[in-house]
């Protein structure tokens, strides 16, 4: 098996379908519309956002990026493993390669947003050594919104 994380354009239309497909699963009707912070693709282009898909025997299997605050911090963004590529580790090399991206910047501190309903995501998260923290920057605080950070 090869596996391949490569910096993607999110306007490819490859990425465009990951991101789709993460939006759909998280339609969650326990999510208010204002505590829904997702990038559009538009809105990781005008951000800045770092982004990349991995890739497994030449088949795009998720995708990750990363949006860098100054040296201050990286919010992993748009983070997906589609739901066949699960329990290969994906998500793991993931996040290890957007480490390195911020470790090459010189940012030795990930943050992210997440639902309270997305259990495997928040498995995989506090498994990776992220600990659950108060709302940062625009967050506010909900009864459906987690939040995270990391420090390396």
């Amino acid at each position: 098996m090869s596996i391949l994380i490569t910096p993607t354009l999110p306007t490819t239309p490859t990425a465009r379908a990951l991101i789709a497909e993460l939006e759909t699963a998280l339609d969650h009707p326990a999510y208010p519309p204002e505590a829904q912070y997702g990038y559009s693709v538009e809105k990781l282009i005008a951000e800045g956002v770092a982004f990349f898909v991995i890739w497994v025997d030449g088949e795009p299997a998720g995708c990750g990026g990363i949006q860098f605050y100054g040296d201050e911090y990286g919010e992993l963004k748009r983070m997906y493993v589609r739901p066949q590529y699960r329990g290969m580790g994906l998500g793991k090399k993931m996040i290890e390669h957007l480490e390195e991206v911020a470790r090459q910047r010189g940012v030795y501190v990930l943050r992210l947003e997440t639902g309270t309903f997305q259990d495997e995501a928040i498995g995989l998260y506090e498994k990776m050594g992220f600990k659950q923290i108060p709302a940062f920057g625009e967050y506010r605080e909900s009864d459906v919104n987690v939040f995270y950070e990391k420090r390396f």
